[in-house]
């Protein structure tokens, strides 16, 4: 029965760990932004260090912005509830450039979107309307297909 627990937890916490390939390429980013020698060598020791300590911050953020959200009596955390929840726990600093990306990630989502309808569009008059493709059958007077 131990045993089956101890499977069982182990699963849990392989689902929630972040992607380390994802977490060393941040870490190394970061530290050759902020190194005068470029690249950084890290301790795998380090790695994990890193990726656990941003899977307990977004945890602990989720958590956060999940109260702020069901005291506004709603079931959805949206953008405001995480910036409420940044400002909570403390880390108010992080609000400004998170609002920055989130105006970046929504002009190019709109982009995106509106190219995505007008595709959609084209393909919706193209299928009401053959005659404007050719794709019609032509017929003579008598009703076979003309072979011209």
């Amino acid at each position: 029965m131990a045993e089956k627990a101890a499977t069982v937890e182990k699963a849990v916490a392989e689902t929630e760990e972040l992607p380390k390939a994802i977490v060393r390429r941040v870490v190394k980013e970061k530290l050759s932004q902020l190194s005068k020698e470029g690249d950084i060598s890290v301790f795998r020791e380090a790695l994990v260090a890193f990726s656990e300590s941003a899977r307990i911050f977004i945890h602990y953020l989720s958590a956060t912005a999940n109260d702020v959200c069901k005291e506004s009596k709603r079931q959805t955390i949206n953008a405001d509830d995480v910036f409420k929840a940044l400002e909570e726990i403390e880390f108010p600093e992080f609000v400004v450039p998170l609002k920055a990306s989130l105006e970046e990630f929504r002009r190019k989502n709109a982009g995106k979107r509106s190219a995505s309808k007008a595709k959609e569009a084209n393909k919706k008059k193209k299928k009401e309307s053959p005659v404007e493709n050719g794709t019609e059958d032509k017929q003579d007077e008598s009703g076979a297909p003309d072979d011209n």
